[in-house]
């Protein structure tokens, strides 16, 4: 559905109009004529990147911006959220101008909505493009739409898989990141249904502690950071040396759910580092130890992704694909393994957006809001940032 120039108008008119500015927000009710295409200024900054970017409705990337915040954290072992916070206050406005001039775009004639990180994150971090994104909104009288994190790093395969139509619903869905680590069915652009979760640590969260315990340094640049680091020193280790538990296999009904823990892995390493008496300074050895580690958590993720599998075939569920978003998406090793869990047993393709695209970004902010003002999804300028946000509360979307 393509949006038409009286449509954009109707909105504006509706949101800046004194006597009339909250009123109706159904406005998928209406039957435009349509035009192509419309533009979707995005914010991301949920966490320590802040990400600005610019797409619009025919799927194309027209600009992007981003200011990484890795050599501040570093120092500390991983994010200060008072430190990313204030980067955010200092380089956010510049971030937008840098993402509007590599447009040529000026945002009051040429940008139509605006799209803007409302949660899960840091609620510091989350306020800063929030209340940037609702003044420019009200102050430019344009649609505002608030996006949740996770579902925009889902919805990211529809803007950048190379087919000419979208990837239709429902897919399969596995959104791995330093915060969140989610097992979906994708069934529309506001319907998900949640299938499992981390009942403690994130995988990424496990990668980044992994890094610390074995004293790697942070991989520089954009997509860098501890897990990564662990990822490349784990391509050159030896799975074999040393052996790990997989999580949740132990106890039978722990092992049948299609939640995820990854908290015990750092406890398993650090007890196998004390046993052997392993001399972590030794690179070979911690080359062993990631690989080992990132053995089992890969082998975790596919368990559960196997239940996950084996339940939509239960309710007969004609999935379209296995999604991977999420920064830890662009982990080479779990993309295979993935790969071959939906190929070669579930016949469905591996999508993962392009690996710069499953770190947070303005681009899956920017695209979440053209797939939502698509279908009538618009919000108010008063709504507030939601730290805490299940991805089951949108819409229709529900947990089991």
């Amino acid at each position: 559905m393509l949006i038409s120039t009286q449509y954009l108008k109707f909105v504006r008119y509706n949101f800046c109009n004194s006597n009339r500015a909250f009123l109706s927000k159904n406005y998928s009710t209406f039957n435009p004529n349509i035009r192509t295409p419309f533009t979707v200024l995005g914010i991301e900054t949920s966490c320590d990147d802040t990400g600005v970017a610019i797409v619009n409705s025919d799927r194309q990337i027209i600009s992007e911006a981003i200011h990484l915040q890795q050599q501040l954290h570093e120092p500390y072992g991983g994010i200060v959220p008072n430190l990313a916070m204030s980067s955010h206050q200092q380089y956010l406005p510049l971030v937008i101008r840098e993402a509007l001039d590599k447009a040529n775009m000026d945002i009051a004639k040429d940008i139509d909505v605006i799209a803007v990180t409302r949660g899960p994150g840091l609620p510091a971090c989350l306020g800063n493009g929030l209340s940037a994104g609702k003044a420019l909104a009200a102050a430019l009288c344009k649609p505002l739409i608030g996006v949740h994190h996770m579902a925009s790093h889902a919805l990211t395969a529809r803007l950048t898989h190379p087919t000419p139509n979208l990837l239709p619903f429902p897919f399969l869905t596995l959104l791995i990141s330093g915060g969140h680590t989610l097992i979906l069915v994708a069934r529309g652009v506001n319907h998900y249904i949640h299938l499992g979760t981390t009942v403690d640590d994130s995988v990424g969260e496990a990668y980044d502690k992994i890094a610390r315990l074995l004293k790697i340094p942070w991989l520089k640049g954009r997509g860098g950071g501890p897990g990564a680091a662990l990822e490349q020193f784990a391509e050159k280790g030896d799975s074999k040396k040393f052996s790990v538990p997989i999580p949740m296999t132990k106890d039978k009904r722990r092992k049948e759910a299609m939640d995820l823990s990854f908290s015990g892995l750092k406890t398993s390493v650090n007890a196998l580092i004390t046993k052997h008496n392993l001399d972590i300074d030794d690179e070979n050895i911690k080359r062993d130890l990631a690989s080992t580690f990132q053995k089992a958590a890969i082998a975790h993720l596919t368990d559960k992704l196997e239940l996950a599998f084996k339940w939509c075939k239960e309710k007969a569920i004609p999935l379209t694909a296995l999604v991977a978003s999420g920064g830890v998406a662009s982990n080479k090793s779990i993309r295979f393994s993935l790969e071959s869990l939906a190929v070669e047993q579930y016949n469905v393709p591996l999508i993962c957006p392009p690996p710069h695209l499953c770190t947070d970004n303005g681009v899956m902010i920017a695209w979440a809001g053209v797939e939502r003002f698509r279908i009538g999804l618009v919000d108010e300028y008063t709504i507030d940032h939601m730290p805490k946000w299940p991805i089951s509360s949108l819409g229709s979307s529900m947990s089991l």
